[in-house]
């Protein structure tokens, strides 16, 4: 079985929208990667070259779909289209039907609505039951309990702790490792 990410699809949910990422949502990347908020959460010291931010926005969403290895999706409000982030899976490893999951909403006025879960959710339903993975990892701070909660839901178990992996306000931050096998995600209610 090859495993490719070359299909961008379009999934509906019942909040969200997720399509393939277009030049069109440049304007909310750029938002997204100047809310301190989210450079906190992803670890973001600094997201874009500065005075080249909507050149280089434009060059990276332009040019995903050109990737067989990985699947860039906005998420789109489902009544509105407004661009509320992205979740993304990359590094695809086809020998061992894994990858690397992401995601990021544009701004803390999105949290706490279930888009991140609902987003989530639908992409890993993608992954496991569309392309056949079997495995897929993510990387959390510790001081992001929200989408731990998120990953739980979604079926992610914790595998491990990288100690003091990143620097923030001069305090050193664990990073945990953590993933979700095919059959758990298909055991969940």
């Amino acid at each position: 079985m090859h495993l490719s990410f070359a299909d961008k699809p379009t999934m509906p949910g019942s909040a969200v929208v997720l399509r393939p990422v277009s030049v069109t949502d440049v304007p909310g990347l750029l938002t997204m990667l100047a809310d301190p908020e989210v450079q906190r959460l992803t670890g973001t010291h600094r997201a874009l070259e500065s005075g080249r931010e909507r050149e280089q926005a434009e060059w990276w969403y332009a040019t995903r779909a050109d990737h067989d290895d990985r699947l860039d999706l906005a998420i789109t409000a489902r009544e509105s289209g407004e661009y509320l982030g992205e979740v993304v899976l990359s590094e695809l490893d086809t020998h061992n039907r894994s990858c690397a999951f992401r995601i990021a909403l544009a701004g803390s006025r999105h949290l706490g609505r279930g888009y991140g879960t609902e987003a989530t959710r639908l992409v890993l339903a993608h992954a496991f039951d569309t392309v056949g993975l079997h495995r897929i990892e993510l990387e959390v701070f510790a001081f992001n309990p929200r989408a731990i909660h998120v990953y739980e839901k979604a079926g992610f178990r914790w595998e491990g702790t990288r100690r003091q992996a990143l620097r923030w306000d001069d305090e050193w931050i664990d990073a945990y490792v953590m993933a979700v096998l095919a059959h758990e995600w298909r055991a969940l209610p």
